[in-house]
């Protein structure tokens, strides 16, 4: 800012001296900035998507005389998943009375019930006589039980939802816990 310094008529010969002002900052600019920088991240930046499995439940309708409609499926394909705490669970192959494989418990991931998921799906694709080339129509492959129990975690239903996306599994359902199992639980220790 420019001042003009004007003599005192009074005065005579005496210098002017100018008021001094403090200095001053203008902070209009680097607010418009901070703003402009904001909204620029806010529009150039991609949100992290929630990620999600789809899951197809089907409902729970009767037939004419009042039955729930089950389908009978041959024991040696389905293999069933019993949810406990500490982050394991028991699983066997067939019906619990008469056990093709018996009763064992097991973790998730690659060590546990992902490998017996791998083995499991190879024994009844040679037993079926599914072939790579075979269209999945045709294809009769393992049916997966999981039986989540009251103690599991979310955590663990996601866990196995995620083996049978890893292993490839395509028929599975999640269905309520037998008091059969429950007691299975029990006797190992899981409930």
């Amino acid at each position: 800012m420019a001042e003009l310094n004007v003599p005192d008529p009074k005065g005579g010969g005496k210098k002017v001296r100018s008021k001094k002002m403090n200095a001053k900052v203008d902070l209009t600019a680097m607010v418009d900035l901070a703003f402009l920088l904001i909204t620029f991240f806010m529009l150039t930046t991609t949100l992290q998507k929630p990620q999600s499995m789809n899951l197809a439940m089907p409902d729970k309708e009767k037939d004419a005389k009042g039955n729930d409609d089950k389908t009978n499926v041959a024991a040696s394909r389905t293999l069933t998943l019993v949810l406990g705490t500490h982050n394991q669970l028991v699983y066997y192959k067939g019906q619990l009375k008469e056990p093709i494989i018996p009763p064992t418990v097991t973790g998730y991931g690659r060590e546990g019930i992902r490998n017996v998921l791998i083995e499991q799906k190879r024994v009844v694709d040679q037993a079926m006589g599914n072939t790579d080339n075979m269209p999945d129509s045709l294809r009769k492959g393992l049916i997966v039980i999981i039986q989540p129990s009251e103690k599991s975690l979310y955590h663990n239903v996601v866990d196995a939802l995620d083996e049978m996306a890893i292993t490839s599994v395509d028929t599975y359902a999640i269905v309520d816990i037998t008091p059969d199992d429950l007691k299975l639980l029990d006797e190992k220790g899981l409930n």
